[in-house]
């Protein structure tokens, strides 16, 4: 329902194509998705510059459906994603990050576009307030899922799925799921040798560090955790009547934890 879900289904594509664009000079990558990165093609220079046009141009598109309604929700999106990107940033090659700050950059970096899409449907379809935030907080638990088996995969995947090399947060010095439980659960071997990792980045430990993950049951929590989000998705859709498209929807979530790619 509405006129302008085709345009704003665009909007959040441009927005998530302009963080992604930007996520690759930040990150230095040279793979996404098995594909050579356009920062490694044609130069970080290119790559900002080519993220800043379709940021801008996501705006007016938005502009487009004269809604300051949907304004409000597109901006605050894309604050609250710059502000995770930072606090990414900020955490790099902090090996004393918690659970609880992990979660949030996810939150901010991740879940708020997945929020800020599915809260648009709302709004387009003429929902009422609880129906909006119903919908709203399933794409929250919806992407936090996704990010979290993302996560899971940069050391349980295989490159030719994933479309980037194993242990590409570690090699950041990013501190995941998988590597802060290994940290508290693994022995005090194990947390030192991961603790090192994380702060001096590089993949010479990989191998030890896959080890110290499996054997404290690392990918198996991070697992939980992200089927945890998927059934919290699911029950947030409880609030919606039985259609095809709540179906879908339930769909979705479980896709985003049965993945491998």
């Amino acid at each position: 329902r509405g006129r302008h879900h085709h345009e704003l289904a665009a909007v959040v594509e441009f927005i998530h194509t302009a963080t992604l664009l930007h996520d690759d000079v930040v990150d230095e990558s040279a793979l996404r998705r098995g594909r050579p990165t356009a920062n490694s093609l044609f130069g970080n220079a290119a790559s900002v510059l080519v993220g800043d046009f379709v940021y801008s141009r996501a705006f007016q598109m938005m502009v487009g459906v004269d809604s300051m309604r949907v304004l409000q929700v597109l901006a605050d999106a894309t604050n609250v994603i710059a502000e995770g990107e930072v606090l990414q940033l900020m955490n790099c090659h902090n090996a004393g990050i918690d659970e609880e700050n992990y979660l949030q950059v996810i939150r901010y970096k991740t879940a708020k576009l997945f929020e800020a899409a599915t809260r648009l449907g709302a709004i387009l379809g003429g929902a009422g307030g609880a129906a909006e935030e119903a919908i709203a907080m399933y794409g929250v638990h919806l992407g936090t899922a996704f990010q979290l088996i993302d996560d899971v995969l940069d050391y349980s995947g295989d490159r030719q799925s994933i479309g980037k090399n194993l242990g590409d947060d570690l090699a950041e010095g990013k501190a995941t799921l998988p590597l802060i439980h290994a940290m508290k659960r693994g022995t005090r071997e194990q947390a030192v040798l991961i603790r090192g990792a994380i702060e001096h980045g590089g993949l010479e430990e990989l191998g030890a560090v896959l080890d110290a993950i499996r054997g404290s049951g690392a990918l198996d929590y991070a697992r939980a955790q992200a089927l945890a989000e998927s059934r919290a998705a699911c029950e947030a859709l409880a609030a919606l009547p039985a259609s095809p498209y709540r179906d879908h929807l339930l769909q979705l979530a479980d896709f985003a934890v049965t993945r491998t790619y």
